[in-house]
């Protein structure tokens, strides 16, 4: 399992990596709330401490839950009863209080996945026709035929497949798929050629212009299997 640690301690992090890593969990450290917004996608769980230095960890995980049902366990050094309840407001699926146990931890870790593993193992797999994405091994096949992507077409197509009714607008797709912050939502023609550049190199990998589809003035949405 994959496990985004956002804390920005480095003594801290690198300690509780090295817990993590022996107990078998493959672990990497965000020591920003925008390095976890860029990042959490690529997880299966996020350890997010509240106290960040650019971002409100609350807002972090408000963040998120626009779009992810990724389990987050949150900490703070704050244990008052109104600081747990606006953790779990906020989409926290549980908060632990500095300093604490990492038996604690792992059993609280183990116990959110017992929860969520049979809707996880439902979720973890996209299947739009002849068109599979597997989440887990970041593979995409095409009529049982693997089609090589890198790792931020994977991000694009994933992302799109998962809401495969809404129509993003390209700031939309920089924040979320690649995790950049967009100064008073200006959206440059370098950024947005990025975007293009990706959607068509997917639409060739895929032999179809119809699997992503072009909304005129908006942006771009998933275009599902009808036309294939």
């Amino acid at each position: 399992m994959r496990v985004l640690v956002a804390e920005p301690d480095c003594e801290s992090a690198n300690s509780l990596r090295q817990h993590m890593r022996r107990h078998g969990y493959e672990t990497e450290i965000a020591d920003t709330g925008a390095g976890a917004l860029g990042s959490y996608q690529e997880y299966d769980l996020l350890i997010l401490d509240l106290e960040l230095p650019d971002v409100d960890g609350l807002q972090v995980c408000r963040s998120i839950r626009t779009t992810s049902d990724i389990p987050i366990i949150a900490f703070t050094s704050h244990g008052t009863e109104l600081d747990r309840v606006l953790c779990l407001q906020a989409g926290c699926d549980d908060c632990l209080v500095k300093p604490f146990g990492f038996r604690e931890l792992v059993a609280r870790i183990e116990a959110i996945m017992r929860r969520i593993r049979p809707r996880a193992m439902r979720s973890r797999r996209l299947s739009h026709g002849p068109l599979h994405i597997d989440r887990d091994r970041r593979e995409v096949y095409l009529h049982d035929t693997q089609v090589k992507v890198t790792r931020k077409e994977f991000d694009l197509l994933q992302f799109l497949a998962s809401q495969p009714t809404t129509v993003f607008s390209r700031e939309q797709l920089m924040t979320e798929v690649w995790g950049a912050s967009l100064p008073g939502g200006a959206l440059g023609s370098n950024i947005a050629r990025t975007i293009d550049t990706h959607v068509g190199t997917l639409r060739n990998k895929l032999g179809s212009s119809e699997w992503i589809i072009t909304v005129r003035g908006v942006g771009f949405r998933f275009g599902g299997v009808q036309q294939c």
